[in-house]
């Protein structure tokens, strides 16, 4: 199974918003990481058909998925951002809806949304208004919709957008549930959202990409950039000024600085930090 991109480019006049993106994917979960503005979304949406490329392909296991139409729309599970929720509908007829708009007939949808009901925890709230939900229980609903018909190819936009660190949390742990033996793509600039879940990360920036690889191997190419200062109030200010801070922390005596520098910060208190997911997007991205 495999999801094979080309060369996708999408211009709007003289503005890029995605330039020759060329990867493949297999069964498992891939991040998206990059700034909003980074063609995140544009890849998304080209993808799963709702934005028309200028130039480039897609394709599953080699057949072109323009070619496929319908049928790969039936193997496609599509999570956009949560504005586009339907607020009057209740959360039975809005799964009921979206299974309609897939081709699926009403009994076996009926088990479907059952079953993914359960999955994501909503199943007591059937009856209940989608503009009543909290921001939590709406991406809960919209990954169920996405894993209707259950789907090979899973497309998540910003999963955990506006959560809390706990429902972000329980997002997270459902997607890792569900990515069994399909291929998952998730776009985000929280960096928490994949750096323990993605067998592959790949870094867009102005609509290329910039790196890809395992977690660990990206941020190993940033080995030796990464630092912990000690330091005081009175010298706070000046490292945040020289350096890219990624955290801050205080003891009882000290304040700790993490920062990231091509060069060992010369004149400070400081030892050598091993790079994570956070530093590499702060490199990169800041």
């Amino acid at each position: 199974m495999t999801l094979t991109i080309k060369n996708l480019t999408k211009q709007y006049g003289e503005f890029t918003a995605l330039k020759d993106f060329t990867y493949e994917f297999t069964a498992g979960v891939y991040g998206l990481l990059g700034p909003n503005g980074a063609g995140k979304s544009t890849l998304m949406n080209i993808i799963t058909d709702n934005l028309k490329a200028t130039k480039g392909e897609v394709k599953f296991d080699g057949v072109s998925t323009t070619e496929m139409g319908a049928d790969f729309r039936k193997i496609l599970g599509f999570m956009p951002q949560q504005q586009g929720i339907y607020p009057n509908f209740t959360l039975e007829r809005f799964l009921y809806y979206m299974a309609a708009l897939k081709g699926m007939k009403k009994a076996e949808a009926k088990a479907d949304i059952d079953r993914l009901l359960r999955l994501v925890n909503l199943q007591d709230s059937t009856s209940k208004r989608l503009g009543g939900f909290s921001g939590g229980m709406k991406q809960r609903a919209l990954i169920a919709q996405a894993m209707l018909g259950d789907p090979k190819v899973i497309i998540l936009d910003e999963p955990t957008a506006g959560l809390d660190p706990k429902e972000r949390i329980r997002i997270r742990n459902l997607i890792a549930e569900i990515a069994f033996e399909k291929i998952v793509i998730i776009a985000t600039h929280v960096v928490s959202d994949i750096e323990f879940i993605a067998k592959e990360v790949l870094l867009l920036k102005k609509g290329e990409i910039i790196g890809s690889g395992k977690p660990h191997e990206l941020c190993e190419k940033i080995g030796g950039k990464v630092f912990e200062i000690k330091a005081n109030e009175e010298s706070l200010a000046e490292i945040s000024s020289k350096f890219k801070v990624g955290n801050i922390s205080k003891d009882e005596k000290n304040i700790y600085v993490r920062v990231i520098s091509e060069d060992p910060p010369a004149g400070y208190d400081f030892k050598s930090c091993k790079p994570d997911l956070e530093d590499l997007y702060l490199y990169y991205f800041d």
